[in-house]
């Protein structure tokens, strides 16, 4: 009879890819069994030789997605009168999330991870300048979460049914797209639009032609307010001196500092000084807010 442990992992574990990390470890080990998010966290049934799931039970903390945080791992093994009950499978897979009382959390939102960067900029990709672009590794998480577990029918995203393409990435285990639960394109996800001052829809303009078209307004001195998730964020052209100042008039931030964006680390750069410190930070998926020095002469408002 085949060894088998009932394995329970706390912590920040859902909703970052971990089930499909799992799956994905039990292939490579030939380990069969099964995973499933509940209210506690995450809860795997394995079989295998013992000395392969302590080697299973190693990677889950040591290589674990990057956004989850894995506080605790507990074995228990499996009375011999369980497994004849429940006889070793053939296979390992995921299986449908369970409820109970909620002793997990949720991570927070992310930043834009490079492989979804890559897609937003490649004209040959379906998601191409498509602004809601997310996979487990990054996008939104606590902010369109309305109770746990945290599965798709719990969010906001519940009202998009995604199409054949977003449903083939979802049911995939071996996708980064694998129950990532804002999964979406332009196709069947959410839609930006750019309205006028007087709250009038450009209908023409969507998605990135939406983005482009504001764009080219905050060149010409405007200032733009971009709907977010937890809010909205007001953009100005930093080096247009009377847009900055009409903003820190309508604000009455007269000496507030505000905040700046740039493109990439090799822009902001150009015009602060970096330490590797502030580099790390910079491309941390959290994308705080990080505090920088400008180079001498650097004319920004």
């Amino acid at each position: 009879m085949a060894y088998a442990e009932v394995i329970r992992v706390k912590g920040t574990v859902q909703g970052v890819g971990f089930r499909p990390f799992v799956w994905q470890l039990a292939e490579q080990l030939k380990i069969t069994g099964d995973v499933n998010n509940d209210a506690e966290g995450v809860l795997i049934h394995a079989w295998a030789a013992k000395a392969t799931l302590d080697n299973f039970a190693e990677l889950i903390v040591s290589q674990h997605p990057p956004l989850a945080i894995v506080e605790s791992i507990q074995r228990l093994p499996l009375q011999p009168q369980d497994q004849i009950q429940a006889a070793a499978p053939s296979n390992f897979k995921i299986i449908a999330s369970k409820n109970g009382q909620t002793a997990t959390g949720v991570v927070a939102d992310a930043a834009t991870c490079p492989a979804c960067l890559q897609e937003l900029f490649d004209k040959n990709n379906r998601r191409y300048g498509y602004p809601f672009t997310n996979c487990t590794h990054c996008g939104p998480r606590y902010s369109i979460i309305k109770s746990i577990p945290y599965d798709r029918g719990n969010t906001s995203m519940a009202r998009f049914q995604q199409c054949p393409s977003c449903l083939q990435e979802y049911d995939d285990p071996s996708n980064r797209r694998f129950h990532a639960q804002p999964n979406a394109c332009a196709e069947c996800g959410p839609t930006l639009w750019l309205e006028d001052n007087a709250g009038i829809k450009q209908s023409e303009l969507v998605n990135h032609h939406a983005i482009a078209r504001a764009a080219e307004l905050i060149k010409c001195g405007a200032i733009i307010a971009i709907k977010g998730i937890g809010g909205f964020h007001l953009a100005v052209d930093p080096s247009h001196t009377q847009a900055v100042d009409t903003l820190r008039e309508r604000k009455h931030r007269y000496g507030k500092p505000l905040a700046l964006m740039a493109k990439d680390e090799q822009q902001i750069a150009q015009y602060c000084e970096l330490n590797q410190q502030q580099v790390d930070l910079l491309n941390n998926p959290a994308a705080p807010v990080v505090l920088l020095k400008l180079k001498p002469q650097t004319n920004l408002t």
